[in-house]
């Protein structure tokens, strides 16, 4: 490792469009690390990340990244590339922070995570929505056992845009559509709010166009249910979309119902960024988070700080390996 300036760790990005450049503005904003170098193929995207951060090095690509001594990298690319990349970078020692999904597969996800805890390196994956603040609250009603036994939880993630890049319409680039894109964060939220049950089965319908997927190796889907029974009987159930006919922008929400109560977790007014938290007893509502809250960059922020702090392999890492054989099962793989 080759801290910079106050002995902070030095970073880099690989692709700094929106998403990219805002997870930086997020990390910078801790004060725990510096950035070194960026690379993207596009003179302009990197034009704008420099604006953020007028030191770092503009680098063509990733070897010339990990040329640069960093010990941190943010991996803002086309899903495609994510484990590979990821794994290049833990196999020098970088500690790693990427875009959701990891891999394109269980099999990609338990490469990255491997190689991570060999080379003993921070991982983290942008799953972004856990750092909600009605998200954090309702998972402390669940740890606190304050629902009683939960046995439902439903999850939506439905969005009337579709993606605007063509390789998320590649199977092989993006490894899959809506529960790819938007149903990760969903069995994530599901299992990681229950403290990872054992999932017991998986069952699943998915449609492109309003047409069932089938086994077509040339699309990916547009819409999709699945219903998982985990270990103690409980029953989720999730349903996403891309361009879904919803007359808002977007339907997201997340609810657990137990013997004692329920909560549930839902944007606002089809807001992509501000949500409510609720908690119900019976009829009763009680108010557990509301807007505004600026959640988007907690992930990358934690990642960060936790890096500065000197932290390798992270244990919990191993949980996205659950969460990727879940999306394989609903993909019938």
């Amino acid at each position: 490792m080759t801290p910079g300036s106050a002995g902070r760790p030095r970073l880099g990005f690989l692709g700094v469009g929106w998403i990219g450049r805002h997870r930086m503005q997020a990390i910078l904003d801790t004060g725990a690390v510096e950035v070194a170098a960026v690379a993207d193929p596009s003179p302009e995207m990197a034009a704008e990340a420099a604006r953020l951060a007028p030191g770092a090095a503009l680098v063509p690509d990733l070897d010339a990244l990990l040329a640069a001594g960093l010990d941190g990298v943010v991996i803002a690319t086309p899903s495609a590339l994510h484990a590979e990349q990821s794994i290049r970078a833990l196999e020098r020692g970088v500690a790693v922070f990427c875009q959701k999904p990891l891999g394109r597969t269980a099999a990609e996800v338990v490469a990255v995570v491997e190689a991570a805890r060999a080379a003993d390196r921070l991982l983290g994956v942008d799953l972004s929505y856990r750092f909600t603040e009605g998200m954090r609250r309702i998972r402390e009603l669940l740890r606190g056992g304050e629902l009683g036994r939960v046995f439902a939880v439903d999850l939506v993630f439905h969005n009337a845009y579709g993606p605007d890049k063509p390789w998320f319409y590649d199977p092989a680039l993006s490894g899959g559509g809506c529960v790819m894109d938007l149903g990760v964060h969903l069995v994530d939220l599901a299992l990681w709010a229950l403290d990872f049950p054992g999932v017991t089965e998986v069952s699943s319908r998915l449609f492109a166009g309003g047409e069932p997927l089938g086994g077509r190796p040339d699309r990916v889907e547009d819409y999709a249910v699945a219903t998982l029974g985990l270990e103690g009987g409980a029953a989720v159930q999730l349903a996403c979309s891309w361009k879904l006919q919803a007359g808002r922008d977007a339907m997201i929400s997340a609810a657990f119902y137990g013997t004692q109560g329920g909560a549930a977790l839902r944007n606002v007014d089809g807001s992509f960024f501000d949500f409510t938290a609720e908690r119900f007893r019976g009829t009763a509502r009680e108010e557990l988070a509301t807007p505004p809250d600026d959640w988007g960059g907690r992930a990358a922020a934690d990642w960060a700080r936790r890096l500065a702090a000197g932290e390798g392999f992270a244990p919990e890492a191993a949980r996205l390996v659950e969460v990727a054989r879940v999306l394989d099962a609903i993909y019938g793989r």
